[in-house]
């Protein structure tokens, strides 16, 4: 799912980001840390986690700083495949909701098996809680629990069609590591339990093979 967003995370910045990002420097790094605005226009932060880049003084959730690369300007940062951070606008523009999102969309595809929160995630694109939760939906169609949920559920089935892994492993390999709560999750939104989920795959399975 990863490889299918071209402006995300690790994959460009080990290919791009090394002709031109840098590890920070320690003074870089308290500048991030204290969100400094006397370093913007010095340099430009770029998270490869979320192919996001910030000004110093972004107010978004410091990173990690081993997920951290800095540019000489915004212009480096998006040749090396990384978008403006929606919050700091380090470009002076606005990124488009559309490819905010679909960055967002690709984070939580990555990231769906964490206990992520709605304000994990908004810290993570770089966004306030109520505007990423309100562009989220109207971009997707589904708030972004709803869309963490979705996956969940959509790797459930494909683990249950497929392994004879139980309902409580396969509830942890989700994100949902209370076997009763994954098990009335599912149930609520499938309208079976995994077993019964299971059981209705397997016999739909050897319905097709049966001979006319």
């Amino acid at each position: 799912m990863e490889e299918n967003n071209k402006y995300v995370g690790e994959s460009f910045a080990k290919h791009f980001g090394k002709h031109f990002g840098k590890q920070l420097s320690d003074e870089q790094w308290h500048a991030v840390s204290d969100n400094d605005k006397s370093y913007d226009g010095v340099f430009i932060y770029a998270v490869k986690t979320t192919g996001i880049f910030c000004r110093p003084s972004c107010k978004s959730k410091v990173p990690r700083r081993e997920n951290v690369m800095a540019f000489n300007d915004a212009s480096q940062a998006a040749a090396a495949g990384f978008r403006p951070c929606k919050r700091c606008k380090p470009t002076g523009m606005a990124m488009p909701d559309e490819e905010w999102i679909s960055i967002a969309a690709d984070y939580v595809k990555r990231h769906y098996k964490e206990p992520l929160t709605l304000q994990e995630l908004a810290d993570a694109c770089h966004g306030t809680p109520y505007h990423f939760h309100r562009t989220f939906k109207k971009i997707k169609g589904v708030t972004p629990l709803a869309y963490m949920q979705d996956l969940r559920i959509s790797r459930a089935k494909h683990l249950l069609a497929s392994t004879s892994d139980s309902a409580a492993r396969i509830g942890q390999e989700v994100g949902w590591p209370n076997a009763p709560y994954f098990i009335t999750v599912f149930k609520r939104l499938t309208g079976l339990t995994p077993e019964a989920y299971r059981s209705k795959h397997k016999r739909n399975e050897e319905h097709k093979h049966e001979p006319f």
